[in-house]
């Protein structure tokens, strides 16, 4: 994950993702990260995850993304501004299921919750981190 050139975003819902409580991830919104992973491959993808009610359940894909092998960036100018931001989705084409570096940095500018999709995109092939980049257990509501 890179910042875009002249990048200076900075959260407007910082308080509100203070306190952000993620139970779970919608099935249906699963499965199409899945294959927008299949779809991109070998390219990364990333986009930004809504929440309602505590569950993931819709991506934003922002004007202006740019996905390549190695990485993908987003125009933070192009964030929603507002409170139902709750993370990041984005893919890892060489399957591996940890944050870069790169994707650390990225996570506390787009909220509290990550997930990481990893080649080759089936049902087991994902993780969710908090925005240090711990893992965090999420539940796959139907």
């Amino acid at each position: 994950m890179r910042p875009a050139p002249n990048d200076h975003y900075t959260a407007p819902t910082a308080a509100r993702n203070r306190a952000m409580k993620i139970r779970g991830i919608r099935q249906d919104l699963l499965s199409l990260l899945l294959e927008m992973g299949r779809d991109s491959h070998p390219n990364e993808f990333v986009g930004v995850l809504r929440e309602r009610e505590g569950i993931l359940d819709e991506i934003d894909l922002l004007p202006g993304t740019v996905g390549r092998e190695d990485s993908a960036s987003l125009l933070y100018d192009m964030m929603p501004l507002d409170t139902h931001v709750a993370g990041s989705a984005h893919s890892h084409p060489n399957g591996v299921l940890r944050p870069s570096l790169a994707d650390v940095n990225f996570f506390p500018r787009t909220g509290r919750y990550h997930l990481i999709i990893g080649y080759p995109y089936e049902k087991g092939n994902w993780k969710c981190f908090t925005a240090n980049g711990e893992p965090f257990d999420l539940e796959v509501i139907a």
